[in-house]
């Protein structure tokens, strides 16, 4: 995934659940996207 979307917390939880590892967004969104999926990590991790 790529683009504005890809950096979306939202999106970055679906595609987590979804098994998919790699997005690519712009430089600048770069922090929030590692934290995004750092968060969506630990609640996969919690639900099983």
């Amino acid at each position: 995934m790529c683009g504005e979307h890809g950096g979306d917390p939202r999106s970055i939880e679906f595609l987590e659940q979804a098994g998919l590892d790699y997005i690519s967004v712009s430089p600048y969104r770069v922090m929030p996207a590692r934290l995004a999926a750092a968060h969506a990590s630990i609640r996969r991790l919690k639900a099983s």
